[in-house]
């Protein structure tokens, strides 16, 4: 069966084909955080989203090249760092600390690039295509000495959030990096340095001054990743403006379709609200860490319900989650118990691609969940009639290790996962019987579940995380 995803530019669910030619590589970018304060967890909502498509995409076979980008100088970031009287580096500092320890207590895979829009490089790809949509004639520099992208010489605009802009509100000139989507107007590219800029500013062939919100992505995308780009990534309120305006500059720029496959996950509602900093609404990880939940609870409440469709999160939500994670915990304890050191057997779920064929139907969450859940409770029964063998146990913990590089929930014991420990101690086990061929195969499960065992002379193997795993 093969993958297929909702496409918000076509509001269609289509098959999924990369452009590498032979399909072995996608390229994934996706829009991180605005490090202005601590990201709250609707925001984590989309970054859960994401790493669920990237590890499924993963565990098919892909190779995924995901880029996450730190917007760390825009309208928000100056205002704070102006507001607490420090440089702009220093006061995003911490943001980003705090973002990359969030990122590892929600188990999501590092990407393979985490690019800031200060950084130099950046900077320059920015101005770079801010000079060629000038020299092409889709950008002009106005009277207030900033750049701004004219919307009238690309009519495709609007196009993936599907407005109608004849409707629309004319704005002029947008130089605000967020707009409503009621207004329209040529946006900044280019923002010439003004008082309340302070000291964040940079030269150009056009005056001192910053990059607008939108071009910052741009560049960093095709910079990292290419003109043309698989799957980009974002919550539904960066549909328009942010990703319209993306689409219209790097279209402009390299005469290239930019993206393919445009995938947007739902809101996070508190209460019936979208979760926002600017409603006040809204938790924090820490927030929820502080209550006594835990980062694997969050991921779970967040992972469980369908990407597409509205989440509306409670505290009920991660009591839930806790009390799911505890039917898979008392599982894996079970079985890991009854399996021992049995060699595998066939099982039918453990045989079954049900779980995998769920997600490739544009990752339905829901029913890879309901193959799961049902094989829980049918192997409890077998358990209970003494019908499964330890071979099947055996054979369904591996399942379990497949299955999990994508679901990111095993539980924790000492900071490693006990399914892993599980297998590691039978594969000590394998080798004091010196059987080699168990032995092997057990070191790969356990690196297939993102974790190296180390041999050590004269004492246990050590654990350690696979460079690159979550």
């Amino acid at each position: 069966m093969p993958i297929r995803f909702f496409n918000t530019r076509s509001r269609a669910v289509e098959t999924f084909t990369p452009i590498d030619p032979p399909g072995a590589t996608v390229s994934l970018y996706t829009c991180g955080p605005t490090v202005y304060a601590h990201a709250h967890i609707g925001n984590f909502r989309a970054y859960t989203f994401e790493d669920l498509l990237q590890r499924h995409l993963e565990w098919r076979g892909y190779v995924v090249r995901r880029v996450m980008n730190l917007t760390d100088v825009d309208d928000k970031t100056i205002r704070g760092c102006r507001a607490e009287g420090i440089p702009l580096a220093q006061f995003t500092a911490r943001f980003k600390t705090a973002f990359f320890e969030d990122l590892e207590a929600m188990r999501i895979r590092p990407a393979e690039a985490y690019p800031a829009a200060t950084d130099p490089e950046n900077i320059g790809q920015m101005i770079a295509m801010i000079a060629r949509l000038l020299e092409s004639g889709h950008a002009y520099q106005a009277d207030d000495r900033s750049v701004y992208f004219r919307l009238s010489a690309f009519p495709d605009y609007g196009k993936l959030a599907h407005l109608d802009l004849a409707e629309l509100r004319p704005g002029g000139r947008v130089r605000s990096d967020e707009y409503e989507k009621e207004s329209i107007g040529d946006f900044a590219l280019w923002k010439a340095w003004d008082e309340e800029d302070g000291e964040v500013a940079w030269e150009s062939p056009w005056g001192r001054g910053r990059p607008g919100w939108h071009i910052e992505c741009s560049a960093m995308a095709t910079r990292l990743l290419g003109d043309e780009i698989d799957i980009h990534c974002g919550g539904v309120d960066n549909i328009f403006p942010h990703h319209e305006a993306e689409i219209a500059q790097s279209e402009c720029c390299t005469g290239k379709r930019f993206v393919r496959y445009w995938l947007h996950c739902a809101h996070l509602l508190a209460e019936g609200q979208k979760m926002s900093k600017s409603l006040g609404n809204f938790f924090t990880l820490r927030d929820l860490l502080a209550r006594g939940f835990t980062g694997r609870e969050l991921r779970y409440a967040l992972l469980s319900v369908h990407y597409r469709l509205p989440l509306n999160f409670r505290i009920v939500s991660l009591e839930g989650a806790r009390s799911a994670l505890g039917r898979i915990d008392e599982w894996l304890a079970r079985l890991t118990d009854h399996a021992g050191t049995a060699p595998a057997e066939p099982h039918p779920a453990a045989g079954s691609d049900a779980f995998g064929e769920a997600l490739d139907d544009d990752l339905n969450i829901s029913a890879a969940l309901a193959v799961l859940f049902d094989a829980i409770r049918d192997s409890h029964r077998a358990l209970d009639a003494q019908t499964l063998t330890a071979g099947q146990a055996r054979s369904l913990l591996d399942w379990w290790a497949g299955i999990d590089t994508v679901l990111a929930l095993s539980p924790e014991v000492g900071g490693i996962p006990a399914a892993v420990q599980a297998l590691a101690d039978e594969r000590a086990a394998a080798r004091a019987a010196k059987n080699w061929a168990e032995s092997d195969r057990l070191r790969d499960a356990v690196r297939g579940m993102g974790w190296e065992i180390k041999d050590t002379r004269g004492g246990p193997a050590k654990l350690s995380p696979v460079k690159g795993a979550a």
